[in-house]
């Protein structure tokens, strides 16, 4: 095969590919057809799970599953329900996890004309119960010293108070579609040929010939002019960035900045080049990373980043606008460290396995899709609810200090207050979840489910799974206004409670607060839009700032000529090639990150999620939630979205964190079965709103 033949055959491998990816999306359509039927058969009087089993295909188990109330009657009489009853209280909720069962007798062999025999009722539940983790289990802390080891800090590594300020980098703000470039106060209008990196660089150091050192695109996304070319967007877009150059080449880094190399990013990438024969470095971004343009022109844009910076110079002296938020997020964080006190010598950052487990375990936003039959299929409305700066109102407490390990046996030893103080403080908890038996609402906590980093919220009455969850989730599961859930400690970590980010975020919080206000007083509409714009980017600045705490392993991106294929690292993941190159990522662990605190970010992201569930409103007396509706009205959440089919009278007073009517769409609307289904809805909602209120 030559390597014509080879390249074609890919590109029909990757069809292939699409065509199954389609083929499930049809196949998930059918079975959720199949489940609504199977329950509306369920209705009948005389409906029996032996009869409806073979006309869908599915085991009699399967369909009690759906549907318990068609368990046989010699299932119900000879298999005892193996879970204890539900707790009536929350703190008889909480416990430590008891021994599980022990079957040391040996099985009969089945012979060719006998049944096999009854497996085990206790069995029989414990297999249900980790059936989602067969597919991915997630970790635990290993027994006796070993996992105790994990509770320390890296040696010589925490987050210290920096002795430079940032210098500022020289922008330019370039729409691709038009040609126009604004840098200071002037405006052009280039030639970019057919928009490749090379044209770009050529027509920009032609018109600004005195060095700049970011590009932000404000419009175009030239590195998605060839993606009809290619069967992922990610590969469009690292095809973009290795283009030749001539003149440059991809940038090493310099100085205090060791951001090296291109960043493939499906619409969010970032390109940084080097002069082959100097020492002008220069990087280009999307301006997507800050906040989503709705045909704004350069200047415009500019301009909201000049607001931004002098907003932010109002309450941090040295602010300097980075690359992206993240960054930003994280330099600003840094000069807020405080300078005498019990971190004066700064935080220290946890051990490489805690920061692993963390990563493992604790998931940012809930996003999640509930369909027919647990939602009708036609929704007499579709009404969008998004919590305002959300993560900003779960800043003001954070996890400090050595951790410790929890143990189910040191758990079980405390008091019910012990107990229950430790649940609200700074924890992290490793737990076997039972569902009450009568619960007709939504899943309340995360489990693992098939696919990296994936999870689902199990809802179903009596189901059992193990999992890790923090604090908030945990106390709002036992707290919640319906009915407390079991929740049984396996395992945990607990540190102090304190405030490393309450003065960082309530900066940023003033800081927002005071662009929206301009934003809404400002009678120049450019500058108006500009403001608007600028409290986005404040919002990013937090949002993906928590994010950068997490510090994820990190992933190497390069490329290798075709002709040395075999130089490819071995442990690499090929990511896109063409007849020249071959592009690749590769793993290489947690760096020595002097600003990772996982910790962090998994605290505020479990405190949002619980807060999707129940929130209250102390000065109105009130809650909001979704917890807080009647079931079967929660169609989705969305991070810090919710989307009901009715609306709700929550307060809203402008605060981070209010529930803040988004969109609006009159029923019937037929129920999303997919995301692309939901976000067609959401904007179709959005635009409804809008018009009502313009009318």
């Amino acid at each position: 095969m030559d390597a014509k033949s080879y390249n074609a055959a890919l590109a029909d491998l990757r069809a292939v590919r699409d065509q199954i990816k389609k083929a499930r999306a049809a196949l998930a359509k059918l079975e959720a057809d199949r489940d609504k039927r199977i329950v509306q058969l369920a209705g009948h009087e005389k409906a029996m799970a032996q009869r409806i089993a073979p006309a869908a295909g599915l085991s009699v188990a399967d369909v009690v599953a759906l549907v318990p109330a068609l368990a046989p009657d010699s299932l119900a009489a000879n298999v005892p329900n193996p879970q204890p009853p539900t707790p009536s209280t929350p703190q008889a909720a909480v416990e430590s996890a008891p021994p599980l069962p022990q079957h040391t007798a040996a099985a009969p062999v089945p012979t060719a004309h006998s049944a096999p025999p009854p497996v085990p009722v206790e069995v029989r539940a414990l297999e249900q119960s980790a059936a989602p983790e067969t597919v991915r289990e997630l970790p635990s802390i290993p027994a006796d010293g070993v996992g105790d080891a994990w509770f320390a800090h890296t040696s010589g590594l925490a987050s210290t108070r920096p002795n430079f300020t940032q210098q500022a980098r020289s922008t330019v703000f370039l729409d691709t579609t038009t040609g126009v470039l604004v840098h200071r106060n002037q405006t052009h209008h280039l030639d970019l040929a057919d928009r490749s990196a090379a044209d770009l660089l050529t027509a920009v150091f032609h018109a600004v010939p005195e060095g700049v050192e970011r590009i932000y695109i404000t419009a175009g996304d030239p590195w998605h002019r060839d993606t009809s070319r290619y069967p992922y967007l990610r590969d469009a877009v690292a095809a973009w960035l290795n283009a030749p150059t001539p003149g440059w080449r991809t940038d090493t880094g310099r100085g205090r900045d060791r951001m090296a190399g291109h960043f493939v990013h499906a619409r969010n990438p970032v390109g940084r080049y080097q002069r082959e024969n100097g020492e002008q470095h220069v990087e280009i971004r999307s301006v997507g990373e800050w906040f989503d343009v709705d045909g704004d022109d350069p200047a415009t844009v500019r301009d909201a980043f000049v607001l931004l910076w002098q907003a932010l110079r109002r309450h941090f002296s040295d602010a300097v606008l980075m690359g992206s938020p993240s960054q930003t997020g994280r330099d600003l964080w840094t000069r807020t460290i405080p300078t005498r006190g019990q971190f004066a010598d700064g935080f220290p950052v946890l051990s490489e396995e805690l920061r692993g487990l963390l990563h493992a375990t604790a998931g940012q936003g809930r996003n999640e899709l509930i369909t027919p039959p647990r939602v009708p299929e036609q929704l007499p409305q579709l009404v969008e609810y998004d919590r305002t700066f959300a993560y900003a109102k779960h800043t003001w407490k954070s996890p400090v200090g050595t951790p410790r390990r929890i143990t189910a046996h040191t758990f079980s030893a405390w008091s019910e207050k012990e107990q229950m103080r430790a649940l609200y403080g700074c924890g992290h908890w490793q737990v076997r979840v039972t569902v009450p038996d009568n619960w007709n609402h939504i899943g309340l906590l995360p489990a693992p489910a098939p696919g990296d980093r994936a999870w689902h919220y199990p809802a179903g009455p009596g189901t059992t799974f193990t999992t890790w969850a923090g604090g908030p989730e945990i106390h709002a599961a036992l707290t919640n206004p319906i009915q407390p859930w079991k929740i049984e400690i396996l395992d945990g970590i607990l540190w102090d409670d304190g405030k490393p980010l309450d003065d960082w975020a309530k900066k940023l919080k003033e800081t927002w607060t005071n662009l929206s206000a301009q934003a809404h007083f400002q009678g120049d509409a450019q500058q108006a839009r500009a403001a608007h714009l600028a409290s986005r980017a404040v919002r990013s600045v937090l949002l993906y700032g928590i994010g950068a705490f997490a510090q994820r392993p990190r992933m190497v991106t390069g490329t290798t000529p075709r002709t040395l294929e075999r130089d490819v690292p071995p442990d690499a993941e090929i990511v896109g090639f063409d007849d020249e190159l071959i592009t690749w990522q590769k793993p290489t662990g947690f760096a020595r990150d002097p600003n990772a605190h996982p910790e962090w970010a998994a605290a505020i992201w479990s405190g949002a999620r619980a807060a999707l569930l129940t929130q209250r409103h102390r000065d109105d007396n009130a809650y909001a939630g979704a917890l807080h509706t009647p079931p079967g009205t929660v169609v989705a959440f969305r991070t810090d979205a919710l989307y009901l089919t009715q609306p709700h009278d929550w307060p809203h007073h402008h605060q981070p964190g209010d529930y803040l009517l988004r969109g609006h769409l009159t029923g019937p609307v037929t129920a999303p079965t997919t995301e692309e289904e939901l976000l067609t809805l959401r904007d179709a909602g959005r635009g409804a709103l809008t018009a009502e209120r313009e009318a």
